[in-house]
């Protein structure tokens, strides 16, 4: 008879929060880190982004801070111009990693112009925390790699990559691997910007010289050194893939939930 009662004082399982941090719920952890940002993301009609990537170490007035500057900047241009393309319910937002440096400049530049933006923070021992800048209701977090990087890539009609370390380097290669291998049904504008910092930690005219790429592989991106250059890229590479003669996202290149 206490066996019973004992029974029927169990939560159920999806309440069980001990059952829930087991290694048997894993898939139901992941899950969630799928489903949650999908019902909000649907919820703001947010279905194309524009990520950007970038140190969470560059300050606004430390030694690399035009880069915090011109991310900022970019951002509120890149938001401003999407919200003046014809009112179709379809916007491109911008979207970051969530944290500080690169990624809060970036935030903080779409909040200027009064849009939307994303964050897809993760739990980290140290850097990562989330910036006051992302939409309430559109910053995330993340215990699963993986499933954040699902985020920056399912979504994304154009990246730019400011200078970073090994997070940035990981997520330009990711996505440049995707791309090349064509794991992405869709076109991608891909924009690196400072080309000095690029070009000195990546010899990409040497991986053509030893057979590791393709010279067309050098055709995926591009650099940029200022915000006008950038700017240029991004809405020409997002008008020839994404945008009709009106401005209008065709329903071909729209992602699908």
């Amino acid at each position: 008879m206490n066996r019973d009662v004992d029974a029927l004082s169990r939560p159920l399982a999806y309440l069980n929060e001990e059952f829930l941090t087991t290694p048997d719920a894993r898939p139901l952890r992941i899950l969630s880190e799928y489903l949650e940002p999908l019902s909000h993301l649907r919820k703001n009609q947010i279905r194309d982004t524009i990520v950007f990537f970038g140190s969470a170490r560059i300050m606004e007035m430390g030694p690399m801070g035009r880069y915090y500057r011109e991310a900022r900047e970019l951002s509120r241009r890149v938001t401003e111009w999407s919200q003046g393309l014809p009112k179709s319910g379809r916007s491109f937002v911008v979207c970051t990693g969530g944290g500080p440096g690169i990624m809060e400049a970036a935030n903080r530049g779409a909040l200027d112009a009064g849009g939307k933006t994303i964050g897809l923070n993760i739990g980290l021992p140290f850097e990562q925390r989330p910036n006051p800048f992302i939409t309430p209701d559109l910053s995330f977090e993340f215990h699963y790699f993986f499933m954040r990087k699902f985020w920056f890539a399912y979504l994304a009609k154009a990246i730019v990559i400011f200078p970073g370390g090994f997070g940035t380097m990981d997520e330009l290669f990711e996505l440049l691997t995707l791309v090349q291998t064509q794991k992405l049904n869709k076109r991608m504008v891909i924009v690196l910007y400072g080309t000095s910092f690029w070009r000195e930690m990546v010899n990409f005219d040497a991986l053509v010289k030893y057979g590791m790429i393709s010279p067309s592989d050098l055709d995926l991106f591009s650099f940029a050194d200022d915000i006008e250059t950038a700017m240029n890229l991004l809405q020409e590479g997002l008008k020839k893939h994404y945008l009709d003669a009106d401005g209008e996202l065709p329903a071909i290149a729209r992602s699908r939930y």
